[in-house]
């Protein structure tokens, strides 16, 4: 498990359906150590604070294994922060890692809360509309980490395990209920009743499990 590089960005216009969007998914790759706080990166931030940002969604990871489909399907060559994530890492798949599994990042501690749910800007800074289906099609979606202990983080760096968490709930699986077997009752029940998974995602397992039951 690696963490191979950490970009980070401020909202700047992005272009959507001839409109001009705030969005900070364009980001930048940093070389030296980053201080990451409780909420992102120094120098990071978020325009819509709404459904980005905040402490359970503190980092975007996204997996290095994904680029060469991603590169392939696209036609064109990507850079590591293509997806606007915070930190691309390897080692770290969505079928390998698991909601409330934590991890050292250099000094800081993280925790992975929920799946990343792309929106529209990732297709709109890809120029294909259907992109933020694609990832969920794919289930290459990357993940976000909330921090339980801040620090300074350096690219380049092994990323360790500490603990596993022991529901062993992978983020492949939320994926699969929440884009698929969206009925599946007691997969519902497990993921509305797990404290690590960031509360949206929770409560909006919980109320579909409410119209089901």
């Amino acid at each position: 498990m690696h963490l191979l590089s950490i970009q980070i960005g401020k909202p700047q216009p992005l272009r959507y359906r001839d409109q001009a969007v705030m969005s900070a998914i364009n980001k930048t790759g940093v070389t030296g150590s980053v201080y990451l706080s409780e909420v992102n990166f120094d120098g990071d931030a978020q325009a819509d604070l709404v459904n980005h940002g905040g402490q359970d969604k503190a980092v975007n990871a996204y997996c290095a294994e994904h680029y060469p489909y991603w590169a392939k399907r696209l036609q064109r060559d990507l850079v590591h922060g293509a997806f606007g994530e915070n930190v691309t890492v390897s080692g770290m798949t969505e079928d390998i890692v698991c909601i409330g599994d934590t991890f050292r990042l250099g000094e800081a501690v993280v925790q992975i809360s929920q799946p990343r749910q792309p929106c529209f800007k990732l297709g709109a800074k890809h120029n294909e509309p259907e992109m933020p289906v694609w990832v969920q099609e794919t289930g290459y979606t990357g993940y976000y980490f909330r921090v339980l202990k801040p620090g300074n983080v350096t690219p380049g760096t092994p990323t360790e395990l500490i603990e596993r968490h022991p529901a062993g709930i992978t983020v492949a699986f939320a994926n699969r209920i929440k884009y698929f077997d969206k009925n599946d009752r007691e997969a519902l029940e497990l993921l509305a009743g797990l404290p690590v998974l960031a509360e949206a995602w929770r409560s909006s397992f919980q109320a579909r499990l409410n119209k089901i039951i």
